[in-house]
């Protein structure tokens, strides 16, 4: 399964960006996303910062992704 987390962009160099992952900064290619600036949530996937998000985007995605997790654990449990 391929999965794209989102992103706040921290600074820009050139056509890259620095963005925060948890703890971890990482850096990611705007080659998709080059109006996207410093304080900007973008979706990262593979290196790349694949589309620019909005809060509520950002929000809704997370909640998404703790309801997979629960999941998932609630099926590791069962077995």
């Amino acid at each position: 399964m391929c999965l794209a987390i989102p992103a706040r962009i921290e600074r820009i160099e050139d056509t890259s960006a620095w963005v925060r992952l948890g703890d971890a900064q990482v850096r990611v290619q705007l080659d998709m996303t080059p109006q996207a600036g410093p304080g900007d949530w973008v979706l990262v996937h593979a290196g790349f910062a694949i589309q620019q998000l909005d809060e509520c985007d950002v929000d809704a995605i997370w909640e998404s992704l703790r309801e997979l997790e629960a999941a998932r654990n609630s099926e590791g449990a069962a077995t």
